[in-house]
């Protein structure tokens, strides 16, 4: 049973970068007690300079979806993913670890801009990010002393966060490379599902997914709509492309917080409810819910609704 004080905010709701690295860096060290962190945090600081807009020949981040608050949570997510698998038996080199953890740092550098770069935003490059991230990170290897190897291994973990990415067609190593890959994929729409603000985001993905001419949703509201059926795909595609290493994560927080249920899923499910009950009761002011203050609003709601059920 973990000693500190437990509170959502310290399981999901973290906020300042350093925040999230001080966790991760506690996961880790749950399965390494000696790691060495200094590479980790090295390329850490160089992703809060490009997102913050201090990083040579880039612009900052300007999308407020695909921001550094969702890198972070990636982040963490991987150290819990990796966490919960260790628990169940799963050992990983501590070089995996490192790596996996840079590839989630490295993810979403895709839709960062170049300082020539002037018109419009990253959201632009929503239907390439991927590829552009691994140009990113190709670059940066070769800048600082990364090996070949140390490039193709991130290379293709971050083509696991494809959205409709076949994993077979994927040529991994080792499978405890392929472990990591589906973990980073898994990571990465956990993280963003998983935040307090994803409603609010929503919004802003629509603006990024016009922009980038993906052109599937009419409005915002079309894209609000759509996301309770996301989410049944995405638990799909836990089961069918990710083998399922979501499941790690209910060890993570039963060894490292003393509870047995997996918090961040709980997170998702609770703002896909939240959702859903403002498109059935609130569709008509429905942006006025969507702050983290209507989140509170409609959660009184709910359980007030739930509430009067109960006594029918």
């Amino acid at each position: 049973m973990a000693t500190e004080e437990i509170k959502p905010k310290t399981l999901v709701y973290l906020e300042a970068p350093r925040e999230f690295l001080k966790e991760t860096e506690k996961v880790v060290c749950l399965m390494f007690p000696q790691f060495n962190f200094s590479l980790i945090r090295r390329v850490f600081e160089d992703i809060e300079k490009l997102f913050g807009g201090n990083y040579p020949g880039y612009r900052g981040c300007n999308t407020v979806y695909h921001d550094l608050n969702h890198t972070m949570h990636c982040f963490l997510l991987m150290a819990r993913l990796m966490h919960g698998a260790f628990i169940s038996g799963i050992i990983f080199r501590e070089k995996y670890v490192e790596l996996g953890l840079i590839s989630a740092l490295m993810h979403d550098t895709g839709y960062i801009q170049s300082v020539e770069d002037i018109t419009g935003t990253g959201g632009k490059y929503t239907l390439v990010h991927i590829e552009r991230s691994v140009e990113f990170m190709e670059k940066y290897f070769y800048k600082n002393g990364f090996s070949l190897g140390d490039y193709i291994f991130c290379r293709d973990c971050l083509k696991c966060t494809g959205i409709n990415v076949k994993i077979t067609g994927i040529q991994f190593e080792s499978q405890e490379h392929e472990i990591l890959g589906k973990m980073l994929g898994t990571a990465d729409l956990m993280g963003q599902m998983a935040d307090r603000q994803y409603l609010e985001k929503l919004t802003y993905l629509y603006k990024e997914f016009r922009e980038g001419g993906l052109s599937i949703f009419d409005n915002e509201l079309d894209l609000l709509k759509a996301t309770p059926d996301f989410w049944e795909f995405i638990k799909q595609r836990f089961v069918t492309e990710y083998g399922n290493v979501d499941r790690y994560l209910r060890d993570h927080f039963r060894v490292r917080w003393g509870i047995d249920r997996d918090w961040d899923r709980q997170a998702i499910e609770r703002n896909i409810k939240c959702l859903k009950f403002i498109l059935k009761y609130h569709e008509a002011d429905y942006r006025r819910y969507l702050s983290s203050e209507g989140m509170q609003e409609i959660m009184s709601e709910i359980r007030k609704f739930e509430g009067s059920e109960g006594t029918e």
